[in-house]
C-alpha cells in the first residue's frame, strides 16, 4: 500500500493484479486498485475531478482525465473516508500509476489539487 497526505487529504492505494487476457490479437494485463481517500483537516470538501497518468513498462503513457470517481462526485466531512475500486489494461505485466484529484473547500469554495503517489503495477509471476 502506498500514502501520501496533501493539505489534509489522506490518499492510500492498494493493488491487485487481475489476470491476462487477450483483446484484438493482443495480451492484455489488467490491474486492479482500491483507492481510500480520508479527510484529516477541519473542512467539508469534495471531490470533482480525476486526472491519472498510466504508464507501462513499453513507455506507453495513457492519460486519463474526467469528473469524480467512478461516476460520483463524494463530500467528506471532517474525519470521513470514501473507498472506491477500479481498474486499468496495460500492454506490459508491469507499470505505474500517479495523478491527483481536484477538490474545492465547501465552506471557502476554494479549488486545490491532491496528489495521487505513484503506485507499482506488476503481475507477481514478472518479478524476480
Amino acid at each position: 500500500m502506498v500514502q501520501q497526505i496533501t493539505k489534509g487529504i489522506k490518499i492510500s492505494v492498494e493493488t491487485t493484479f487481475e489476470g491476462t487476457f487477450y483483446k484484438d490479437y493482443r495480451i492484455q494485463f489488467a490491474f486492479g486498485y482500491k483507492v481510500t481517500i480520508e479527510n484529516q483537516s477541519k473542512d467539508q470538501v469534495q471531490l470533482y475531478a480525476r486526472h491519472w497518468n498510466i504508464l507501462d513498462a513499453l513507455n506507453n503513457i495513457e492519460t486519463v482525465t474526467g469528473e469524480g470517481v467512478i461516476g460520483k462526485k463524494p463530500v467528506l466531512k471532517p474525519g470521513e473516508s470514501y473507498t472506491y475500486t477500479s481498474g486499468c489494461l496495460l500492454s506490459s505485466p508491469f507499470g505505474a500509476m500517479y495523478g491527483n484529484y481536484s477538490m474545492i473547500n465547501i465552506a471557502t469554495s476554494k479549488k486545490f489539487k491532491v496528489a495521487i503517489p505513484t503506485f507499482k503495477l506488476s503481475a507477481p509471476y514478472a518479478l524476480n
